[in-house]
């Protein structure tokens, strides 16, 4: 198995660096990073060009969706994986992504946990063992066969927020997802700026937009409002 991991970024510096760092500490003949940087103009692109075997891409477009499946035209790879700059990974990702492949998953994720000892926030990280929709999200990392990439056409540019949910949606109407038992680490940083019920309030209301199918817009434009995103994911 060669596995791909691609990382999309747009102003990540305070998070870069350690993700980098801590992939490569695993030492895999059979890895590859890919950065797909959406334009960043804080100091992240010169941070990815200090890592010698990562593969920094330019991205013409920003936007998670569109980033990632650059990323994804240009992988080696024939798996993906993919993961958000605010993430750790478990070190044994490549081991527990080949047995998921070995059992017939062609897609799947981790459950996650915070980087936070704040006792409220381990609820929230209960929930993402469950196999329900609602309890997904890219902030877990999501591995996925190229062949099923492909069919499904990538992510759905379309989508500006929760190309996530699309994806794995889309994917298990004929597959088989795997939820691996372990956790990948998770910032905290939205709970930084706002309160814990007005963050899984707007996660809620944003949910439900997406399954009602409101326009991607608007679903941007109710998250925006309703919480202060500094130095979060909603700068893209």
């Amino acid at each position: 198995m060669f596995l791909t991991v691609i990382i999309p970024t747009f102003n990540e510096s305070e998070n870069i660096q350690e993700l980098l760092l801590h992939l490569q500490e695993i030492s895999h003949r059979n890895i590859e990073i890919i950065v797909s940087d959406g334009g960043s103009t804080d100091g992240t692109q010169k941070l990815i060009e200090q890592h010698q075997n990562v593969i920094l891409l330019n991205s013409q477009e920003k936007g998670r969706a569109k980033q990632m499946n650059a990323a994804a035209k240009v992988a080696k790879g024939d798996v993906l994986y993919f993961v958000h700059a605010d993430t750790l990974p478990p070190k044994s990702f490549y081991e527990d992504i080949k047995y998921c492949l070995a059992e017939g998953f062609p897609i799947g994720c981790y459950r996650f946990k915070f980087n936070s000892d704040k006792r409220i926030l381990k609820v929230n990280a209960y929930f993402t063992r469950f196999d329900r929709l609602m309890c997904r999200g890219g902030d877990q990392s999501l591995f996925i066969t190229r062949k099923l990439f492909d069919e499904l056409n990538g992510y759905c540019e379309n989508h500006k927020v929760m190309e996530d949910y699309d994806i794995i949606r889309r994917a298990r109407k004929k597959h088989p997802f795997k939820i691996i038992p372990k956790d990948v680490i998770v910032s905290a940083r939205k709970y930084d700026y706002n309160s814990y019920l007005k963050v899984n309030y707007a996660n809620f209301v944003a949910f439900m937009m997406f399954y009602a199918k409101v326009d991607h817009d608007k679903i941007i434009k109710f998250y925006r409002k309703t919480l202060n995103h500094k130095n979060s994911e909603l700068k893209y």
